[in-house]
């Protein structure tokens, strides 16, 4: 779901980017050609081909907004992967990241000030928002690159048989940071099964009374409590399966049903055992306190703690200087299943949805769907969570190795993926009472009650 930040005052702040016109638009060269000068990575120039964005036709000096939950840093690859669009075409791109994004975004579309596109980090948000009746299909082109690019994402776009929506970036959640310095010094080994890891943990917790095995936080301004959500998802993806997971994603088994029991008590012989967690935080009820952008940064604090599960995009969470490599400061493992027999894999994503049909609406749009903004994406981006949906986008492009892995893992034949279930949840549930619900169980609700109240939100209709 939700996207970290840098650990910096600016993040607790909406970030509101106007990303204009730099550089010459297309055809107004030195050289007179079809190209325009440009950089984007702001560090060289470099020439862009125009020729694809001539489709547009005359939209010089429009405006498109943009309104997500991407915030600083990771808005920074975001905006820069604008630029050939903007050189040449002329169009300008107003950007607006903010962390109350998902309450936001509701409010408003109701008062008649949405945004020209939004990024919905949740296919349950996209359906709660096509029922307002404000969001517009995608058009035809969107939808050809869509079925060229990105097929297997298709549906998450697709509400009651219409398509409006294509896929953005991609990310793995079923992720371990760690530091292998750390590891390598106490002798511990990348866990192979879930009861690897919880054995690892107990070693841990025994080794070193200064430390915890695991760091953890779920505070996210109005979106708190959903990596709690995320961490019961892998779980249950783990116990259960994908096949029942299917079922407890669509409600074809209720929410409290014993197998959704089984993956809440797992989570839990973690997330409250006083043993494990919270390392360089304090308890276990301070995990519904500290942010996730914090959370794991005691890793790098000589072993404050040991593990952190969070997804992909926590690349881009580590201070300045931070090497993330397999021999650098911070690494990440696979999150082990119940046997090496098994490997699934839990992944999210954010969607394009447009509030408006204007022509640069739509070009922008279709821009977002190609291989020319997958790529432009990957180029101007080194800090990780740069994975984007598009199948066709050249993966050599990727810089930060968690992207390159990422990448890996999500076309491994042998993975079975699943999307995240909180996020195809409806709305109210999803990004509602279940990170409620969690947020609750971290400070001292029980199971039963949580999963109760969970189910007892689920709509009627």
């Amino acid at each position: 779901m939700a996207h970290s930040s840098q650990r910096r005052s600016a993040m607790l702040l909406s970030s509101l980017v106007a990303v204009s016109l730099g550089v010459a638009a297309c055809g107004s060269s030195d050289d007179g050609g079809d190209g325009a000068d440009a950089g984007a990575s702001g560090d060289a120039k470099t020439k862009i081909d125009c020729a694809p964005y001539e489709a547009f036709g005359d939209i010089k000096g429009k405006t498109v907004t943009v309104y997500t939950s991407i915030t600083a840093p990771e808005d920074e690859p975001h905006i820069k992967s604008y630029q050939p669009f903007i050189d040449c075409t002329g169009a300008e791109i107003k950007y607006e990241g903010s962390k109350e994004f998902e309450a936001q975004l509701p409010v408003r579309v109701k008062g008649g000030n949405a945004p020209d596109i939004a990024y919905l980090p949740q296919p349950g948000l996209l359906k709660t928002m096509v029922a307002t009746g404000k969001v517009i299909e995608a058009p035809p082109e969107v939808v050809a690159n869509v079925d060229k690019n990105m097929p297997d994402w298709k549906e998450y776009g697709t509400v009651d048989g219409k398509f409006y929506g294509a896929a953005l970036g991609a990310n793995v959640k079923s992720f371990v940071w760690y530091s292998p310095a750390a590891f390598e010094e106490k002798g511990y080994e990348i866990p192979k099964t879930w009861d690897d890891l919880l054995a690892l943990s107990e070693k841990i917790a025994a080794d070193d009374p200064d430390s915890k095995p695991w760091c953890a936080g779920i505070e996210s301004g109005d979106a708190t409590g959903w990596p709690t959500t995320d961490w019961v998802e892998d779980v249950m993806l783990r116990t259960a399966g994908p096949e029942v997971y299917d079922k407890w994603t669509n409600h074809e088994i209720p929410f409290n049903d014993p197998a959704v029991a089984t993956a809440l008590a797992e989570v839990g012989k973690i997330l409250k055992n006083d043993k494990f967690v919270n390392g360089g935080q304090g308890d276990v009820k301070t995990i519904a306190s500290t942010s996730f952008q914090d959370a794991g940064l005691p890793i790098l604090d000589n072993g404050g703690c040991y593990m952190h599960r969070q997804a992909s995009f926590y690349a881009a969470n580590w201070p300045e200087g931070t090497k993330v490599a397999e021999d650098g400061d911070v690494w990440a493992f696979y999150l082990p299943a119940k046997d090496e027999t098994s490997k699934p894999v839990l992944g999210g994503g954010e969607f394009v949805a447009a509030f408006a049909d204007r022509p640069e609406v739509k070009a922008f749009q279709t821009y977002l769907s190609s291989v020319e903004w997958a790529n432009e994406r990957a180029t101007s981006c080194g800090t990780g969570g740069c994975v984007t949906a598009n199948k066709n986008a050249d993966p050599e492009l990727l810089k930060n190795p968690v992207d390159k892995l990422s990448a890996e893992i999500l076309t491994d034949e042998s993975a079975t993926f699943r999307f995240d279930a909180s996020d195809l949840m409806p709305g109210a549930v999803g990004s509602g009472t279940f990170w409620k619900g969690m947020t609750n169980w971290i400070t001292g609700q029980d199971d039963k009650a949580t999963l109760d109240y969970i189910e007892n939100s689920w709509p009627k209709s």
